[in-house]
Protein backbone atom coordinates (compact mmCIF):
# COMPACT_ATOMS: atom_id res chain seq x y z
CA UNK A 1 0.00 0.00 0.00
CA UNK A 2 1.20 3.32 -1.15
CA UNK A 3 -1.22 5.63 0.72
CA UNK A 4 -3.65 5.39 2.81
CA UNK A 5 -5.92 8.62 4.15
CA UNK A 6 -8.06 7.93 7.09
CA UNK A 7 -10.93 10.01 8.50
CA UNK A 8 -9.19 13.60 6.82
CA UNK A 9 -10.96 16.31 8.19
CA UNK A 10 -9.40 19.90 7.40
CA UNK A 11 -10.81 23.04 8.43
CA UNK A 12 -10.08 26.56 7.96
CA UNK A 13 -11.56 28.53 10.63
CA UNK A 14 -15.27 27.46 10.49
CA UNK A 15 -14.65 26.61 6.84
CA UNK A 16 -14.41 22.90 6.33
CA UNK A 17 -12.69 21.91 3.58
CA UNK A 18 -12.27 18.25 3.75
CA UNK A 19 -14.97 16.46 6.03
CA UNK A 20 -14.07 12.96 6.60
CA UNK A 21 -11.92 11.65 3.81
CA UNK A 22 -10.88 8.29 3.44
CA UNK A 23 -9.22 6.22 0.50
CA UNK A 24 -6.48 3.84 -0.86
CA UNK A 25 -3.96 3.88 -3.13
CA UNK A 26 -1.93 0.67 -4.17
CA UNK A 27 1.85 0.43 -5.10
CA UNK A 28 2.15 1.06 -8.72
CA UNK A 29 -1.70 2.74 -9.55
CA UNK A 30 -1.75 6.27 -11.58
CA UNK A 31 -4.85 7.55 -9.99
CA UNK A 32 -6.94 10.58 -10.92
CA UNK A 33 -8.00 12.71 -7.87
CA UNK A 34 -10.55 15.00 -9.96
CA UNK A 35 -13.77 17.38 -8.76
CA UNK A 36 -15.12 21.35 -9.70
CA UNK A 37 -13.00 24.31 -8.11
CA UNK A 38 -12.80 24.81 -4.41
CA UNK A 39 -13.73 20.63 -3.86
CA UNK A 40 -10.44 20.17 -1.85
CA UNK A 41 -7.91 18.55 -4.21
CA UNK A 42 -5.27 20.72 -3.71
CA UNK A 43 -5.51 20.76 0.59
CA UNK A 44 -5.63 16.97 0.62
CA UNK A 45 -2.65 16.99 -1.97
CA UNK A 46 -0.58 19.10 0.45
CA UNK A 47 -1.96 17.18 3.43
CA UNK A 48 -0.51 13.61 1.66
CA UNK A 49 3.06 15.38 1.05
CA UNK A 50 3.28 16.81 4.47
CA UNK A 51 3.15 20.91 3.44
CA UNK A 52 -0.20 20.74 5.67
CA UNK A 53 -1.34 19.35 8.97
CA UNK A 54 -4.78 18.08 8.89
CA UNK A 55 -7.46 19.13 11.39
CA UNK A 56 -8.39 15.43 12.23
CA UNK A 57 -7.22 12.05 10.93
CA UNK A 58 -4.01 10.54 9.41
CA UNK A 59 -2.12 9.98 6.46
CA UNK A 60 0.20 6.25 5.95
CA UNK A 61 2.73 6.74 3.54
CA UNK A 62 4.47 3.49 3.13
CA UNK A 63 4.08 2.72 6.19
CA UNK A 64 5.25 6.06 7.63
CA UNK A 65 2.37 8.40 9.31
CA UNK A 66 2.55 11.85 7.61
CA UNK A 67 1.57 13.72 11.48
CA UNK A 68 4.74 11.68 12.72
CA UNK A 69 7.88 12.18 9.82
CA UNK A 70 6.71 13.92 8.24
CA UNK A 71 10.68 14.47 6.48
CA UNK A 72 10.88 11.02 5.50
CA UNK A 73 7.54 11.15 3.74
CA UNK A 74 8.66 13.68 1.87
CA UNK A 75 11.85 11.87 0.64
CA UNK A 76 9.44 9.05 -0.71
CA UNK A 77 7.45 12.02 -2.85
CA UNK A 78 7.69 13.82 -5.45
CA UNK A 79 5.44 16.91 -5.48
CA UNK A 80 4.29 19.41 -8.63
CA UNK A 81 1.79 22.06 -6.74
CA UNK A 82 -0.38 23.41 -9.01
CA UNK A 83 1.31 26.66 -8.92
CA UNK A 84 4.72 25.60 -10.04
CA UNK A 85 7.26 27.07 -7.50
CA UNK A 86 10.23 28.06 -9.78
CA UNK A 87 13.47 30.17 -9.34
CA UNK A 88 12.87 32.15 -12.61
CA UNK A 89 15.80 33.56 -12.44
CA UNK A 90 17.92 30.39 -12.47
CA UNK A 91 19.05 28.29 -15.44
CA UNK A 92 17.21 24.67 -15.75
CA UNK A 93 20.78 22.94 -14.78
CA UNK A 94 21.64 25.20 -11.84
CA UNK A 95 18.15 24.64 -10.32
CA UNK A 96 17.85 21.58 -10.62
CA UNK A 97 21.09 20.93 -9.48
CA UNK A 98 19.86 23.03 -6.37
CA UNK A 99 16.99 20.53 -5.62
CA UNK A 100 19.00 17.58 -5.85
CA UNK A 101 21.53 19.08 -3.36
CA UNK A 102 18.68 19.59 -1.09
CA UNK A 103 18.00 15.89 -1.25
CA UNK A 104 21.72 15.47 -1.03
CA UNK A 105 22.14 12.99 -4.30
CA UNK A 106 25.34 11.08 -4.71
CA UNK A 107 26.43 11.70 -8.31
CA UNK A 108 24.19 14.80 -8.25
CA UNK A 109 25.61 15.88 -11.68
CA UNK A 110 25.07 12.48 -13.28
CA UNK A 111 21.21 12.96 -12.03
CA UNK A 112 20.33 15.61 -13.61
CA UNK A 113 21.75 14.96 -17.07
CA UNK A 114 19.77 11.49 -16.72
CA UNK A 115 16.60 13.65 -15.51
CA UNK A 116 16.85 16.48 -18.22
CA UNK A 117 16.86 13.73 -20.85
CA UNK A 118 14.40 12.00 -19.65
CA UNK A 119 11.91 14.19 -19.38
CA UNK A 120 13.05 16.16 -22.68
CA UNK A 121 14.65 19.25 -21.58
CA UNK A 122 17.94 18.55 -23.19
CA UNK A 123 17.55 21.42 -25.73
CA UNK A 124 16.63 23.92 -23.51
CA UNK A 125 18.89 23.06 -20.47
CA UNK A 126 21.33 25.84 -20.62
CA UNK A 127 18.49 28.42 -20.58
CA UNK A 128 17.13 30.62 -17.64
CA UNK A 129 13.83 29.51 -16.79
CA UNK A 130 12.31 32.62 -17.55
CA UNK A 131 13.34 32.34 -21.10
CA UNK A 132 11.24 29.13 -21.15
CA UNK A 133 7.50 28.08 -22.74
CA UNK A 134 5.01 27.23 -20.24
CA UNK A 135 5.20 23.91 -21.36
CA UNK A 136 8.65 23.51 -20.62
CA UNK A 137 8.27 25.19 -17.31
CA UNK A 138 6.03 22.48 -16.64
CA UNK A 139 8.44 19.94 -17.57
CA UNK A 140 10.94 21.64 -15.11
CA UNK A 141 8.57 21.15 -12.58
CA UNK A 142 8.23 17.50 -12.97
CA UNK A 143 12.32 17.15 -13.43
CA UNK A 144 12.63 18.80 -9.81
CA UNK A 145 9.59 16.32 -8.42
CA UNK A 146 11.44 12.94 -10.27
CA UNK A 147 15.54 14.04 -9.54
CA UNK A 148 15.22 12.46 -6.17
CA UNK A 149 13.35 9.09 -7.47
CA UNK A 150 10.54 8.98 -5.36
CA UNK A 151 8.20 6.05 -5.24
CA UNK A 152 5.30 8.04 -5.18
CA UNK A 153 4.09 11.22 -7.37
CA UNK A 154 1.96 13.85 -6.89
CA UNK A 155 0.88 16.26 -9.55
CA UNK A 156 -1.63 19.33 -8.84
CA UNK A 157 -2.87 20.58 -12.42
CA UNK A 158 1.00 19.36 -14.39
CA UNK A 159 -1.41 20.50 -17.34
CA UNK A 160 -2.84 23.75 -16.78
CA UNK A 161 -2.72 26.24 -19.02
CA UNK A 162 -0.90 24.30 -21.48
CA UNK A 163 -1.46 24.41 -25.53
CA UNK A 164 -2.86 20.56 -26.70
CA UNK A 165 0.36 19.83 -28.22
CA UNK A 166 1.83 20.74 -24.61
CA UNK A 167 -0.83 18.52 -23.05
CA UNK A 168 0.13 15.69 -25.17
CA UNK A 169 3.42 15.95 -24.51
CA UNK A 170 3.07 16.28 -20.79
CA UNK A 171 0.97 13.48 -20.56
CA UNK A 172 3.01 10.81 -22.68
CA UNK A 173 5.41 11.82 -20.12
CA UNK A 174 3.34 11.08 -16.83
CA UNK A 175 2.50 8.02 -18.75
CA UNK A 176 6.24 7.06 -19.05
CA UNK A 177 7.31 7.91 -15.84
CA UNK A 178 4.16 6.28 -14.46
CA UNK A 179 5.60 2.67 -15.38
CA UNK A 180 7.69 2.46 -12.17
CA UNK A 181 6.18 4.84 -9.62
CA UNK A 182 3.17 5.28 -8.12
CA UNK A 183 1.16 8.34 -9.04
CA UNK A 184 -1.47 10.59 -7.66
CA UNK A 185 -2.89 13.24 -10.68
CA UNK A 186 -5.24 16.17 -10.48
CA UNK A 187 -6.91 17.66 -13.24
CA UNK A 188 -9.72 18.94 -15.11
CA UNK A 189 -9.37 17.09 -18.39
CA UNK A 190 -11.36 14.27 -18.68
CA UNK A 191 -9.87 12.89 -21.36
CA UNK A 192 -6.14 13.07 -19.53
CA UNK A 193 -7.72 11.24 -17.03
CA UNK A 194 -9.62 8.45 -18.90
CA UNK A 195 -5.81 8.21 -21.14
CA UNK A 196 -3.66 7.41 -17.92
CA UNK A 197 -5.20 6.58 -14.90
CA UNK A 198 -5.85 2.95 -13.64
CA UNK A 199 -8.21 4.43 -11.04
CA UNK A 200 -10.96 7.38 -9.89
CA UNK A 201 -11.39 9.43 -7.06
CA UNK A 202 -13.74 11.89 -7.80
CA UNK A 203 -14.54 14.71 -4.53
CA UNK A 204 -17.02 17.35 -4.02
CA UNK A 205 -17.71 19.66 -1.11
CA UNK A 206 -14.69 18.50 0.60
CA UNK A 207 -16.49 14.72 0.17
CA UNK A 208 -15.73 11.08 -1.24
CA UNK A 209 -18.85 10.90 -3.97
CA UNK A 210 -16.70 8.14 -6.37
CA UNK A 211 -13.73 5.72 -5.98
CA UNK A 212 -13.54 3.29 -8.61
CA UNK A 213 -11.16 1.52 -10.96
CA UNK A 214 -11.35 3.11 -14.60
CA UNK A 215 -13.11 0.04 -16.17
CA UNK A 216 -15.62 0.46 -13.75
CA UNK A 217 -16.85 3.97 -13.89
CA UNK A 218 -18.78 3.02 -17.59
CA UNK A 219 -21.32 0.97 -15.87
CA UNK A 220 -21.79 3.39 -12.89
CA UNK A 221 -25.27 5.32 -11.96
CA UNK A 222 -26.11 7.20 -8.71
CA UNK A 223 -29.65 6.22 -9.54
CA UNK A 224 -29.24 2.80 -10.78
CA UNK A 225 -30.95 3.49 -14.07
CA UNK A 226 -29.24 1.80 -17.38
CA UNK A 227 -30.11 2.92 -20.42
CA UNK A 228 -31.01 0.66 -23.38
CA UNK A 229 -31.00 1.50 -26.95
CA UNK A 230 -33.11 -0.65 -29.23
CA UNK A 231 -34.31 -0.52 -32.69
CA UNK A 232 -36.87 -2.86 -34.02
CA UNK A 233 -38.11 -3.61 -38.24
CA UNK A 234 -41.76 -2.71 -36.86
CA UNK A 235 -43.52 -0.72 -34.44
CA UNK A 236 -43.64 -2.05 -31.33
CA UNK A 237 -46.20 -2.34 -28.56
CA UNK A 238 -45.01 0.40 -25.51
CA UNK A 239 -47.48 -1.05 -23.15
CA UNK A 240 -46.23 -4.59 -23.64
CA UNK A 241 -42.36 -3.53 -23.34
CA UNK A 242 -43.38 -1.52 -19.95
CA UNK A 243 -44.34 -4.77 -18.61
CA UNK A 244 -40.60 -6.08 -19.09
CA UNK A 245 -38.94 -6.99 -15.20
CA UNK A 246 -37.09 -3.60 -14.56
CA UNK A 247 -38.13 -1.26 -16.98
CA UNK A 248 -38.80 1.86 -15.17
CA UNK A 249 -39.71 4.39 -18.50
CA UNK A 250 -39.25 3.90 -22.23
CA UNK A 251 -39.17 6.91 -24.23
CA UNK A 252 -40.05 6.46 -28.33
CA UNK A 253 -37.56 8.66 -30.38
CA UNK A 254 -39.89 7.51 -33.66
CA UNK A 255 -41.96 4.09 -34.99
CA UNK A 256 -39.07 1.86 -34.20
CA UNK A 257 -36.68 3.42 -32.29
CA UNK A 258 -36.65 3.00 -28.69
CA UNK A 259 -34.54 4.28 -25.24
CA UNK A 260 -35.45 2.24 -22.23
CA UNK A 261 -34.30 3.18 -18.71
CA UNK A 262 -33.62 0.08 -16.38
CA UNK A 263 -32.94 -0.89 -13.02
CA UNK A 264 -30.68 -3.69 -14.89
CA UNK A 265 -29.39 -4.62 -17.97
CA UNK A 266 -32.36 -5.89 -20.02
CA UNK A 267 -30.89 -6.91 -23.27
CA UNK A 268 -32.06 -10.56 -22.81
CA UNK A 269 -35.55 -9.68 -21.78
CA UNK A 270 -35.75 -7.32 -24.72
CA UNK A 271 -34.46 -9.79 -27.09
CA UNK A 272 -36.99 -12.32 -25.94
CA UNK A 273 -39.56 -9.96 -26.02
CA UNK A 274 -38.79 -9.41 -29.94
CA UNK A 275 -39.09 -12.93 -30.50
CA UNK A 276 -42.25 -13.76 -28.64
CA UNK A 277 -43.93 -10.38 -30.84
CA UNK A 278 -42.66 -11.39 -34.20
CA UNK A 279 -40.03 -8.43 -34.53
CA UNK A 280 -36.87 -8.34 -35.29
CA UNK A 281 -34.07 -6.25 -33.41
CA UNK A 282 -32.15 -4.39 -35.69
CA UNK A 283 -29.94 -2.93 -33.41
CA UNK A 284 -29.36 -2.68 -29.40
CA UNK A 285 -27.07 -1.49 -27.18
CA UNK A 286 -26.31 -0.39 -23.74
CA UNK A 287 -25.11 2.92 -23.46
CA UNK A 288 -21.50 3.23 -21.44
CA UNK A 289 -21.53 6.32 -19.41
CA UNK A 290 -18.31 8.76 -19.97
CA UNK A 291 -16.13 9.96 -17.22
CA UNK A 292 -17.34 13.57 -18.12
CA UNK A 293 -20.75 12.31 -17.12
CA UNK A 294 -20.48 10.50 -14.18
CA UNK A 295 -18.54 13.14 -12.86
CA UNK A 296 -21.25 15.77 -14.11
CA UNK A 297 -23.71 13.70 -12.09
CA UNK A 298 -22.22 13.61 -9.03
CA UNK A 299 -21.06 17.20 -8.53
CA UNK A 300 -24.36 18.20 -9.29
CA UNK A 301 -24.28 20.17 -12.90
CA UNK A 302 -26.60 17.79 -14.30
Amino acid sequence: MSIKVENITKLYGEQKALNNVSFEINTGDIVGFIGPNGAGKSTMMKIITGFLPPSSGKVIVNDVDVNENSLKVKANIGYLPEHNPLYLDMYVKEYLRFVGGIYKLNNLKTRVEEIIEKVGLTKEQNKKISALSKGYRQRVGIAQALIHDPKILILDEPTSGLDPNQIVEVRNLISEVGKNKTVMLSTHIMQEVEAICDKVIIINNGEIVLNKNQQEISGYSKNETQIITVEFNIKADINKLLKLTDVKNIKQVNDTNYILECKSDIRESVFNFAVENNLKVFSMQKKVKTLEEVFQELTGMK
